[in-house]
């Protein structure tokens, strides 16, 4: 983890099993499969589980990633898809709490933001979201839950969509990539990035450039102001302290760890 005149920066991946990985790649040649959570988690600040969008998990399987992880570590989940791909959003409180209360709360201090992702051709209804965010639940046994809305439609990029974000106290994750518009507006007490343009020629994923740029981006972030040079749709929140979670997924994934590394390396 690293600290800044803001908030504290976590960076990361997407899951921990990939083939492409192994073999020196990331785990060390010979490295255990049993055993790759334990490495990644200690080479890495965070983790997104992304199984959790398809499958639902057993209490069991989080309280032994908590097990297997440093003190220190926290994990960002993303939530059953289920909860998000339906066409009218005011349907789906009993998703949304049988997906909570699945087992997260096994992570405990390790439970990091809850990313509700969204269809790419699903539009920003503004009634039919806003009642989506009012069955959010704030807390869950005791466990204060941070919410990041994946939107994937151009539709969000209006400041409807951002004020609504604010007044739920729920982030809007930034996406670094070709497909999905951008929204770098702070709307939370926290910043979700997710970074998606990893090359595959590139050792670690992003050029040396982009990496110090986007090791500046998350210090602004961390801040509480909008980089410079991001696009953003609403009006300016009050700059106070967030924490920041950076995650290198898709494009070239067998770049990701190294990305996230490196990343790290240039904040300390």
């Amino acid at each position: 983890m690293a600290q800044s005149k803001g908030g504290a920066i976590r960076a990361g991946i997407g899951g921990w099993t990939y083939e492409p990985w192994r073999g020196g790649v990331f785990f060390p040649k010979g490295h255990p499969k049993t055993r790759e959570l334990e490495y990644a988690s200690r080479a890495l600040t965070s983790i997104e589980i992304n199984g959790t969008f398809y499958s639902t998990q057993k209490p069991a399987s989080f309280r032994k990633w908590a097990d297997e992880t440093p003190d220190d570590f926290v994990f960002a989940v993303k939530a059953h898809r289920l909860t998000t791909n339906r066409k009218v959003l005011a349907d789906v409180g009993p998703a949304i709490e049988r997906f909570v209360t699945s087992g997260l709360s096994e992570l405990k201090s390790k439970l990091g933001p809850i990313n509700w992702q969204f269809a790419g051709h699903k539009k920003f209804e503004p009634e039919d979201f806003e009642a989506f965010l009012a069955m959010l639940p704030k807390e869950m046994e005791g466990i204060p839950l941070r919410h990041a809305l994946e939107v994937r439609h151009e539709s969000f990029v209006v400041p409807e969509f951002v004020a609504l974000a604010r007044k739920y106290n729920a982030a809007i994750v930034f996406a670094d990539a070709e497909k999905f518009p951008a929204i770098a507006d702070i709307t939370s007490d926290f910043v979700y990035a997710r970074l998606q343009r990893c090359a595959p020629k590139v050792e670690t994923g992003y050029t040396a450039k982009d990496i110090a740029k986007w090791a500046d981006a998350a210090r602004t972030w961390s801040t509480g102001k909008v980089p410079d040079g991001l696009p953003a749709a609403g009006t300016p929140g009050k700059p106070v302290k967030k924490d920041v979670f950076v995650y290198f997924i898709a494009g070239a994934k067998e770049r990701a760890p190294a990305a996230a590394m490196a990343l790290l390396a240039q904040l300390r």
